[in-house]
């Protein structure tokens, strides 16, 4: 996977096998662990996704924080064991590596149904938790609007054969079109800001041995439930970043979501001028809003 300078990676082990994440290990960033408190960077999930998503923007604040920024099970060069994925498998995972990795509330930042999972993890384990700032965090299946029946998980759940699977998954999914397709349609509002190395770095991730499995549970929608069930119960300091979004994720989604829970859910920021990975579509201005976002947080806590 492509890293950026002054990172390396390291691993813990997980129930569901090993877990990489990256975190800096030389110049030009401190790299003493325990002083410094900790940024835990969580990427979404589908279309060959990893803790790249996130690469534009955590070094931005390694000069002040130990960041922590993990390929999920079944993404990146984690493990990929072979298996149907559920929600609950991530809101554990996303558990037993904080547990893992920080001994103290540490704010969490991740985006996309990730975001979800982690509202969730947050709602059975407050304690583990500062701060949370979110990126279109829904679970794919609130107020009537739900990823499960559409055409695409249809579609997915007729083709839960092994080799039919893996075939598609090969031509349609893990190549460079099918990747780039995946990005201009789902993740990005202007196609023109997806580079070559973007579409590389999903491709590696897609490809690596037994990728299939978790992708082909986000596209049925394996993964999906319906977080307004959840919200109101959320008691950790929040922050919503709602870039443009699909159907199923649009806006008015997250300001409904925000509205159920104005005790937790501090601030809310729309913008239509970027899609599901602000972070990779104008990585600045992403910064700019974490940075605005942590020491409101920090304060309202």
């Amino acid at each position: 996977m492509l890293i950026p300078p002054g990172f390396g990676d390291r691993s813990i082990m997980t129930k569901l096998g090993r877990m990489v994440y990256y975190t800096a290990q030389g110049e030009p960033w401190p790299t003493e662990s325990g002083s410094r408190e900790k940024l835990v960077f969580l990427h979404g999930l589908g279309g060959g996704s990893s803790a790249y998503e996130w690469s534009k923007v955590y070094p931005a604040f390694a000069a002040d924080y130990e960041i922590l920024a993990p390929d999920l099970i079944g993404w990146g060069r984690s493990n990929h064991p072979a298996r149907n994925y559920q929600a609950e498998d991530y809101i554990a995972l996303i558990t037993e590596f904080i547990e893992q990795t920080c001994d103290r509330p540490v704010t969490v930042i991740a985006s996309a149904l990730t975001a979800a999972f982690t509202i969730r993890a947050a709602i059975y384990r407050p304690e583990l938790f500062k701060s949370l700032i979110l990126t279109t965090a829904a679970g794919l299946a609130e107020f009537g609007q739900d990823y499960r029946t559409s055409g695409p998980a249809q579609i997915a759940k007729t083709l839960n054969v092994p080799l039919l699977s893996q075939l598609l998954y090969t031509a349609g999914v893990a190549s460079s079109f099918g990747i780039r397709n995946y990005l201009e349609q789902r993740q990005f509002s202007h196609p023109d800001r997806i580079y070559p190395e973007i579409v590389e770095a999903y491709l590696q991730s897609a490809q690596q041995p037994n990728a299939e499995y978790a992708a082909f549970s986000f596209v049925r929608g394996d993964l999906c439930f319906d977080l307004s069930l959840y919200i109101s119960q959320l008691t950790v300091p929040t922050a919503l970043i709602w870039g443009k979004g699909s159907e199923f994720t649009g806006p008015d989604v997250g300001r409904r979501l925000a509205e159920m829970n104005p005790q937790a859910i501090r601030f809310f920021y729309h913008s239509n001028d970027v899609g599901f990975t602000p972070q990779l579509e104008l990585p600045a201005f992403t910064v700019g809003l974490i940075r605005k976002f942590l020491p409101l947080l920090e304060a309202s806590s």
